[in-house]
């Protein structure tokens, strides 16, 4: 499963008109108000235009706000890859696996094929945990222990694994668990 958030969205205007609305042009060129799911897509494609392409060490910041927005409302877990370029720059956010509300099956193999297939020098793994619980716990302490071992077979670095709720994001190398 894999989705593009960096797409341009261009019938999008974020132009304010009164109490915060935005408005949105259709395919016949004419104005409407934007709804919630649209204005949220925006911030998104936003958050990630900054992300694109940044150093993800100098921002880190703007990486949480992205991971938080994007995964922290969803209903069900998503396993996300961050790919960074050698200098740790962000090459491509992707979203992999898809599961249920308490659990996913992440497969190690199609991370390091991604990125391979991507030129990836680093990742960054993400997942959320709908329940609002932001600690980590021991199955995603032992996935990413598993990608780290697979990824560093092909000279691909694991920095972090973060755990993103509505509320935090929490990272598993400033936990000292990476």
């Amino acid at each position: 499963m894999q989705h593009d958030l960096f797409s341009s969205l261009d019938s999008l205007l974020s132009v304010p008109t009164g109490a915060g609305s935005f408005l949105i042009r259709d395919l016949t060129g004419q104005y409407r108000p934007a709804e919630a799911d649209e204005v949220l897509l925006a911030a998104q494609q936003l958050l990630g235009a900054q992300v694109r392409g940044s150093d993800v060490m100098s921002s880190p910041a703007v990486v949480r706000e992205f991971l938080k927005l994007r995964l922290g409302q969803l209903p069900y877990e998503v396993f996300a890859v961050v790919h960074l370029d050698s200098q740790n720059r962000v090459i491509d956010y992707v979203e992999m696996f898809r599961g249920t509300v308490s659990q996913t099956s992440v497969y190690p193999r199609e991370v390091v094929r991604d990125a391979l297939m991507r030129n990836t020098c680093a990742l960054l793994l993400v997942h959320n945990h709908p329940s609002g619980a932001a600690e980590p716990s021991r199955a995603d302490e032992a996935l990413t222990q598993t990608i780290k071992a697979a990824a560093a077979l092909v000279d691909v670095r694991v920095l972090d694994h973060f755990i993103v709720t509505d509320a935090h994001v929490r990272s598993m190398a400033e936990m000292g668990l990476i």
